[in-house]
């Protein structure tokens, strides 16, 4: 069965944040990233309760990049929360 996957803005920000980030940083790097992000949210919406589950929400690292995808599912629907940078002070995560 495929969940439903619904972006916080939250997580909408940051995923535009790391684009941008990374398009500056060298042209390519940001859509490479954003193909990773896919893949890894396909992988979730498929299979969600596959993950680790950690205090009230279930989290994935995003390999070849420092980003922490964290979610929660409520019913058939998967709510990103946040697609945090690991390089980020950890207390800031969610």
């Amino acid at each position: 069965m495929t969940y439903d996957l619904i972006l916080q803005e939250e997580a909408s920000l940051e995923i535009l944040e790391a684009y941008i980030y990374y398009e500056d940083a060298q042209k390519g790097l940001g859509e490479t990233f954003m193909i990773h992000l896919d893949k890894y949210l396909r992988r979730i919406q498929n299979n969600p309760k596959h993950f680790q589950l950690k205090k009230n929400y279930r989290e994935t690292y995003i390999h070849k990049f420092p980003y922490l995808i964290v979610f929660d599912i409520i019913d058939y629907k998967i709510i990103v929360l946040s697609v945090f940078n690991t390089h980020q002070n950890p207390t800031k995560k969610p």
